[in-house]
This record gives C-alpha cells, structure tokens and sequence, in this order.
C-alpha cells in the first residue's frame, strides 16, 4: 500500500507546497470558496471530536476546518482519547461527530464477528445497525484501508530481493528460527491480530521469535534492522519515510475504512449539506494519499490542522 525511501526534489517540493497553501488556509479560516462552497451550515453549531494519533487527528482537523469553510460554528474537540472514549463522547452528546473505522463499528460498537471482507458491504451493515440500534449515522467511506499489516525491514528486503506477501513471511520465519517479529502487546492476542495471519498462513509465530514493543518503535527498531518484521497500521506515514516495505496482505486483515458518525439529531439538521461534504472529504484520501498526509505529522513535525487545511485546498474544497 505503501513503500519508498528517499524523497526526491519533487516530492519536496510537493511538501513545500502542501505547507505554504496550510498556512494560507489558517490565515482565513472561514474562508467560503472551493467545492464546499455550495454547502451552506450558517446557524448550525458542531462540535468535532478525534481519537488521540495523528490518522485521526488530521481527519478530525479537516472537518473543522470543512465545517469552518461552509459556516457552521464549531467547537474543536479533536484528541479526545481512545475508541472508547470518543464513542461514549459521541453518544452522550459531548461531541457531534468524529470519524470512525468500519472494522471497529463491525467488532467493537456492535460487538458482532465474521465481518465483510468487501469495504462497502462491512460498511453499509455497520450503518444500518448503528442507526437502528444507537441512532448514529455513518456518512461516507474512504479509498484508504488502515488495517493492520507487517512491513520488513531494509536489510531483509533487499537480501530476499524485494518484499514479501504474508505467505513468504511466514514460510521465512519458519525456516529461520533465528527472526525476530516486533509487535505491540495486544497484537498477539487480538482476535483481529496475528492470529489471522497465522490461521491463514497454518505456520504459528513462536513465543520465541514474537518481541512485544511500544507501537512507534517497532518502526524505528525495524527501520533499524533490529526486527525483521514489524507489525504496523498500514497507513502509518512512517512507513514510507523510514524506508520500509509493506508485506502484501491478500485480503486477510480486517478492513478498517473510515467514514464519519454522527448523532441522528444533529444530522438532520442539514443532513444533505454534512454527505456532501464528508463525501468531498473522503473521496481523494487513497492508502497513499493517507499514509503521505500522515507522513507530513509524524515523521516531518508538521501541525495535523496545517495539514488539514493543505490537504482541503489542494483538492480544490477550500480556498
């Protein structure tokens, strides 16, 4: 979904570019040209939540900065916490909308199992039962899939002579007893976690093989060429800017698209006008495309609002 190492010039440039229109954009933020323009949210109040890392600190950010663009007025409460707490923020009113994961809906908010493996059937029966059950509306769906997956490190990449597929890693890690796996300490466990790769692949990850790390080092420490594989979220911009190279997944991890949810009420307020816009959100942000913007936070330092705003102005949403 994602790779690379080096920037080039041009994508510097691109970076650059990305920058100076993010900081155009902060100095007007109700500004009220580009696409959204035909929405119109005057008189509407939204308060606008996140969960607590940089994926959904930026999307938070550009639905501020959306809603700021076609007049509503908003109270920023982006990085909130966890999935549990944005969720009970959202039911109990303190937030109006934040944007969630299809698996999560599927398997934590419902608490049901055997989810789609098809992106738009998992998400149009989370938001059939979430709105029959909880009143929350899911609006949209991103391009972008950020799942769990592996990447391998640079020097194993380049002796195996390019990457790997979740079959060739396993069948590389059984047959090299001496390979490390880094992973964060509930990933062993998850019912979405190793052991899908492990039922689909039939080769087990030994204890002896599994190093459980806090979740930003197993991408330094892989990078480092100190795990030889490392388990990531597959959008995570530091993929691509460590160098390091995605193992292909065939369809085996749980999807996790996003879409935004919002309270009935607060929807129907001008429920035409909040599709419109999310859909305009969501529409351009493939796995690339996503893993580039979070690139631009965790691994170049950049304010996820800066990056917001960027991003709504390159797509021609604001001005």
């Amino acid at each position: 979904m994602k790779h690379a190492t080096k920037f080039s010039m041009l994508a510097i440039g691109a970076i650059s570019a990305l920058t100076l229109a993010g900081c155009a954009a902060a100095e007007t933020e109700t500004a009220s040209g580009g696409s959204l323009s035909e929405y119109d949210l005057s008189g509407i109040t939204v308060s606008v939540g996140s969960k607590d890392f940089d994926e959904q600190l930026i999307l938070g950010e550009m639905l501020v900065a959306a809603f700021e663009a076609t007049g509503a007025t908003v109270d920023n409460k982006v990085n909130l916490g966890g999935t549990n707490v944005a969720r009970a923020a959202l039911e109990s009113g303190e937030i109006d909308i934040y944007m969630e994961y299809n698996g999560t809906g599927w398997a934590v908010h419902l608490g049901l199992e055997d989810p789609s493996f098809d992106a738009e059937t998992l998400t149009s029966g989370v938001r059939e039962r979430d709105l029959a059950e909880n009143g929350i509306v899911w609006l949209g769906r991103s391009p972008f899939n950020n799942t769990y997956g592996f990447v391998s490190s640079p020097e194993l990449t380049e002796s195996n002579g390019g990457g790997f597929d979740l079959t060739t890693m396993m069948d590389y890690v059984a047959a090299n007893p001496d390979t490390i796996v880094c992973m964060e300490s509930e990933f062993p466990s998850r019912p979405d976690g190793l052991i899908l790769t492990e039922t689909f692949t039939g080769i087990e990850l030994p204890d002896s093989q599994q190093r459980i790390l806090d979740t930003g080092i197993i991408y330094t420490e892989t990078a480092a060429n100190n795990c030889d594989f490392g388990e990531v979220y597959t959008t995570d911009g530091r993929i691509p800017a460590l160098g390091l190279t995605l193992v292909q997944d065939p369809g085996v991890n749980i999807l996790y698209n996003v879409s935004g949810t919002m309270g009935q009420d607060k929807y129907n307020e001008a429920p035409e006008a909040f599709d419109g816009i999310i859909d305009a959100i969501l529409a351009p942000l493939s796995n690339e495309r996503m893993a580039e913007l979070n690139g631009f936070v965790s691994a170049e330092g950049q304010d996820p609002a800066d990056v917001a705003r960027a991003y709504l102005v390159a797509e021609g949403l604001t001005d």
